[in-house]
């Protein structure tokens, strides 16, 4: 594909033409061209016709006018480029070489002193103001502003201009009288202290809106973290009173057995059921009400439990086997994606002691869903079989389990 603009290589700007590689070069010193095949953008203004060569250039002029709508022609004005030099110009850069072998000299251009100082007193830095009026022509107060807010985003904004040592300055002419300029330069500094205080409005605006924002996500998350906590809690309570509950009635069994045998020793006949007052809690099981199935959380309990009655005379190893199961469970709860978590070796020495060495302890982690693989070598759960509410009820148990002095107790 033929190339439709040259890129400078120094610093990537795209121009139509070899008279704007020249023109180009000379401002920047820049010398690495290449042909290229990206068009030069061309976004024409809807509302006044201005043609804009880039995005940067485009948000400047909306910034300036107020204008939003652009067409987009870029395709229109791609032309195949001509890479051979204007005779003119070449007979001009061949008399210019010939003329002198040494690179002229380059002065700061003179520029009009009374506008300058009005420039550098609305705020304007000396370079700045300078370029401006330089670049504008000198053909007043406005025309340098508005040269500014187009040219703001120049990398050399900033740069005092220089220009050939034989370039001459041409005052401009006198187009208002003092009176008026005044006015003017009044004008201008009111428009730009009006447009600073409406930018700094808007970033406050912007700023406070950021503030609630944040604010109420801060709210929501610690409300729902304050229900979490709660409705743990009281799930921990329930837990509690059932094994309190099932603690009591263990024994009164017990107790009622201690009787019946002290009976038997002083030889006196077994006590007339007919005459025992039946207890609230026998009365609840002669309810006619269907017997459910255990749940997993009974299940777990009632694993637990087995666990802390075969082992009751090491309360000490018993302990640690429920805290490494609950570390376990809860490694899986908060990295679930973690495969090391999810996989234990059944002959790892440490976890023989801990929990491999107790009847129970493999059968609880089985019902938070642990599978052995590979011939019984490991305990393996599956990243799809993982389910946040059973290892919940798990810890939950095993917290129970650790915290309550009942537990187990019978």
């Amino acid at each position: 594909m033929a190339g439709v603009s040259l890129k400078c290589g120094d610093c990537g700007a795209l121009l139509r033409s070899v008279e704007e590689a020249q023109e180009h070069a000379e401002l920047t010193s820049h010398s690495n061209f290449a042909e290229s095949t990206e068009a030069i953008l061309n976004l024409v203004c809807t509302t006044c016709g201005k043609p804009c060569r880039s995005k940067t250039e485009s948000d400047l002029h909306t910034k300036r006018t107020g204008h939003t709508v652009f067409v987009d022609k870029t395709s229109e004005a791609a032309k195949p480029i001509s890479l051979e030099v204007p005779k003119a110009t070449a007979e001009s850069n061949q008399a210019g070489n010939a003329s002198t072998s040494q690179p002229e000299e380059m002065v700061v251009p003179e520029v009009d002193k009374k506008l300058l100082e009005e420039l550098e007193a609305m705020g304007f830095p000396t370079a700045r103001a300078t370029r401006a009026l330089h670049y504008s022509g000198n053909a007043g107060i406005e025309a340098a502003v508005n040269w500014v807010v187009e040219h703001e985003d120049d990398s050399d904004i900033d740069q005092m201009p220089l220009v050939p040592v034989n370039t001459k300055f041409e005052a401009p002419k006198p187009s208002l009288t003092p009176e008026e300029l005044k006015v003017k330069q009044q004008e201008l500094r009111e428009k730009a202290r009006k447009k600073k205080e409406e930018e700094e409005k808007r970033v406050e605006k912007e700023k406070e809106k950021e503030r609630i924002r944040v604010g109420k996500e801060l709210l929501e998350a610690k409300r729902i973290e304050e229900e979490n906590e709660r409705k743990r809690i009281l799930a921990l309570r329930k837990a509690e009173k059932e094994e309190e509950k099932r603690a009591r009635e263990k024994i009164r069994q017990k107790l009622e057995e201690d009787k019946a045998e002290r009976r038997r020793k002083l030889g006196l006949p077994p006590e007339d059921p007919s005459a025992v007052k039946p207890s609230p809690v026998v009365e609840e099981k002669k309810s006619s009400l269907p017997v459910r199935p255990a749940t997993k959380a009974e299940q777990m309990r009632e694993s637990l439990r087995s666990l802390k009655q075969n082992h009751k005379d090491d309360d000490a190893k018993v302990k640690r086997a429920f805290q490494t199961l609950l570390t376990f469970v809860g490694n899986v709860a908060r990295n679930p994606d973690e495969e090391k978590f999810r996989k234990i070796r059944l002959s790892n020495q440490s976890f023989q002691e801990r929990v491999g060495a107790f009847s129970g302890g493999i059968e609880f982690l089985e019902l938070c869903g642990f599978e052995k693989i590979e011939g019984g070598e490991f305990l393996f759960l599956p990243r799809d079989k993982v389910d946040m509410a059973v290892l919940n009820s798990a810890g939950a148990e095993l917290d129970s389990a650790i915290k309550n002095p009942f537990f187990g107790v019978l």
